[in-house]
């Protein structure tokens, strides 16, 4: 079984949009902050001016801080599609790897790095290589999974736990975020999504990156699970 960081199965997974979207769509009936919304007051709040998002996936952030906040903004993604999305966007945006990004030192005020560390092969390895390129007094933004985080679903379709303990989650983040920047601020988010249509289940069960069991025909709908995330400011 290979793990959620597994580079290979990376790639297979955001070669296309579509697994991306499949996840996305499970969150369209919520209660509780909305992990984006509190994402992006912490990003606003560092009135950033020159920009680096790692894994930026379509784009959106990455032109919403273009936008909105008028700064001058570079993406990277380890996927030609996804680059293809976001410069489509209008983003300046380059395949590339968080463990080897082509910056040089101190080229960035802020970092943002949402819902992806988690994917990175060799963790220690890309933070040291977000902590390089930011200037002295600049700030990574990034977020992760708690491990309760959809846990009804996971359990419905058998989703292997163990693997979820080995990589970039809420209980381990802050203590590897540390080794690397100099403090780090924590905001738990916690709240329930809503599923009314049971293609949206099997669609998600669909997108993930490990063998899990169907669906089951008869899932009582709604279908109602527990959100849970952290994010995290980490001043380098």
């Amino acid at each position: 079984m290979r793990p959620l960081n597994d580079t290979a199965s990376v790639r297979e997974q955001y070669a296309t949009e579509r697994n991306l979207r499949a996840r996305q769509a499970l969150y369209e009936e919520t209660t509780g902050p909305h992990p984006a919304d509190v994402l992006w007051e912490a990003i606003a709040s560092l009135a950033p001016q020159r920009v680096l998002e790692v894994g930026g996936g379509e784009g959106w952030l990455s032109q919403r801080m273009q936008d909105e906040l008028q700064a001058d903004v570079t993406m990277v993604d380890q996927s030609e599609r996804m680059v293809e999305l976001a410069r489509a966007r209008g983003i300046r945006a380059e395949v590339g790897d968080v463990q080897e990004l082509p910056f040089d030192d101190g080229t960035f005020d802020l970092v943002v790095a949402a819902w992806m560390l988690y994917h990175v092969a060799d963790l220690d390895r890309g933070l040291a290589e977000i902590a390089r390129v930011l200037a002295p007094g600049g700030h990574l933004v990034c977020n992760t999974s708690a491990l309760h985080h959809l846990a009804e679903l996971r359990d419905l379709v058998g989703y292997p736990w163990d693997d979820r303990t080995l990589t970039f989650n809420a209980g381990n983040a802050e203590e590897i975020l540390l080794r690397h920047f100099r403090t780090v601020e924590r905001t738990d988010v916690e709240g329930t999504a809503t599923v009314r249509d049971r293609q949206r289940l099997v669609d998600y069960r669909d997108s993930l990156m490990v063998e899990t069991r169907p669906v089951p025909e008869d899932v009582p709908l709604p279908f109602v699970v527990r959100t849970g995330g952290v994010m995290f400011v980490a001043a380098r």
